[in-house]
Order: C-alpha cells, then structure tokens, then sequence
C-alpha cells in the first residue's frame, strides 16, 4: 500500500475514520534519522496489507504535531479507532517496530 501525506484536512478521513490501524510518522525533511526511516516505512507499508501507513510532514503540519506533543523526530504514532494507542520515538528497525506493534 502506498505511503498517504496526511495533512490537517485530511487527517480525520485518513486516520480518525479508518477502519485499519495507521502508522503516522511525524517527520521533516532536514531531519538525518528521519530520511534513514523513510525507507523502513515503504516496506512495511508494502509488506502488511492490514495497516495504513502515513506521513507528517512537522514543518507543514506544525498544529498537528502540538496536538499530538511531538517533541523529538521522528515520532510514529500507531492509531487504532481513530485514538493514539503507542508512540515511538526515534529511529527505529523495521523488526522494532513490527515487534512494538504485534504485526
């Protein structure tokens, strides 16, 4: 499944209404760690169909990432009926983040 830019305007179709769970990763493109992610997301976003995965681009989106107290990048938050249920802060293996997840 391909990576969706979340945005404020479509963050509550994107996230808050949908029916799989959505990995939201909270990112900005001067961010070192952040570009070594990327890459991370796309395959998971490839590999497990049961999930959505989105982007949020901190520089662009700044009212969500308040919202949401994104201190540190990169920050995913994974997103169950539309509520927050588990952060991860920093870079993280693809194997860390399936394991967090119980992909």
């Amino acid at each position: 499944m391909e990576i969706i830019k979340i945005t404020q305007g479509n963050f509550d179709s994107e996230v808050k209404a949908s029916e799989k769970p959505v990995l939201v990763d909270f990112w900005a493109s001067w961010c070192g760690p952040c570009m070594m992610q990327g890459p991370v997301l796309d395959e998971i976003a490839e590999e497990y169909d049961s999930i959505k995965v989105g982007k949020i681009n901190v520089d662009e989106e700044q009212a969500l990432a308040v919202k949401f107290g994104v201190m540190s990048i990169p920050t995913l938050m994974y997103f169950k009926d539309g509520q927050a249920v588990n952060t991860l802060v920093g870079l993280r293996s693809k194997e860390q983040i399936v394991q967090e997840l119980g992909l």
